[in-house]
């Protein structure tokens, strides 16, 4: 029986260590995410979908604090919708940006990859109704975000910041 204890603490010591560490220079991360909430437009609604993201980052450069800044992509896509009598007015939008993120690493807990940052997008807008029209135009937003790894290349995320969606959480993979 105490054969079986130090092998099991033997297996978790090396599966602790051999978890994922914070956010490095050279590292790769896709999240895929559902936001809620949401800054976009200047109108009421009367309902809005979830807000289905995917970002890329990478590790660019070390810097000073002690961190990483972190350089890539995003996409999402989401939906708002006003009714009233006699119509329905509706937004898709489908956002194409640049994200730039410092991830900070001075807290040295293993797994937990503390970050924020800004993205510069482009909104293309569909609308259908009678209101008015709607166009594309560029946008601005800030985010602040944690991601806890589960495993070498698994983590889940949530970020909270303004524009695309005011919280969003989801799954991360590291590769």
């Amino acid at each position: 029986m105490k054969k079986h204890i130090i092998y099991f603490a033997i297996l978790l010591f090396t599966a602790t260590s051999l978890s994922a560490q914070e956010f490095i220079q050279g590292t790769n991360v896709i999240n895929l995410g559902v936001g809620l909430g949401g800054a976009y437009g200047s109108y009421t609604t009367s309902s809005q979908s979830v807000g289905l993201s995917a970002s890329f980052e990478r590790g660019i450069w070390e810097v000073p604090g002690p961190g990483v800044v972190s350089l890539g992509g995003f996409l999402g896509y989401k939906t708002y919708s006003y009714d009233y009598f006699g119509g329905n007015d509706k937004w898709t939008y489908t956002v194409i940006g640049v994200r730039g993120a410092y991830h900070y690493n001075g807290l040295n807990v293993e797994n937990l990859d503390l970050y924020g940052g800004a993205m510069v997008s482009y909104r293309i807008v569909s609308y259908s109704g009678s209101v008015g029209s709607y166009g594309s135009k560029p946008g601005a937003t800030g985010f602040v975000g944690a991601r806890w790894f589960f495993a070498e290349n698994f983590a889940v995320f949530a970020e909270g910041g303004y524009g695309f969606a005011f919280l969003s959480a989801g799954v991360s993979f590291r590769f």
